[in-house]
């Protein structure tokens, strides 16, 4: 069985290290884009993906925007996207939009793992804290 590898969209350095620390301790690889304008360009070259984190508000593009650029292209339809935000009280806009999960900032260490063995697994998880 191939390793799963996760796409990190977030224009917080600190966050996407946070986030690809504890992938990496669920053997999850992942690539990240910090900068919106150099998505298409990631999409591009990155292979397979089992699951997309999404951060809601950056500059350039929002979340929601990338959203949706990812469910009009084939390759991700598929790909569990998942709001990861500070605002929290956007769960409810995010489940509208169509995301496919929502978790809420800062991430649960101890909370994380069960977190995306449900997401791999195609079951939603919709959690603030």
């Amino acid at each position: 069985m191939s390793q799963s590898h996760a796409l990190i969209i977030d224009d917080n350095a600190k966050n996407v290290t946070v986030l690809a620390r504890l992938l990496s301790e669920q053997a999850v690889s992942s690539t990240s884009v910090t900068n919106s304008r150099l998505l298409d360009a990631t999409l591009g070259t990155t292979g397979s993906l089992d699951v997309i984190f999404v951060d809601l508000e950056m500059p350039g593009l929002s979340g929601f925007d990338i959203l949706q650029r990812l469910k009009a292209d084939a390759r991700f339809q598929s790909v569990p996207v998942v709001a990861y935000t500070v605002h929290v009280s956007e769960i409810h806009e995010a489940r509208q939009q169509g995301f496919d999960g929502f978790i809420g900032k800062p991430l649960d260490p101890d909370r994380f793992p069960g977190q995306l063995a449900r997401i791999l697994q195609g079951d939603p998880v919709w959690e603030t804290a």
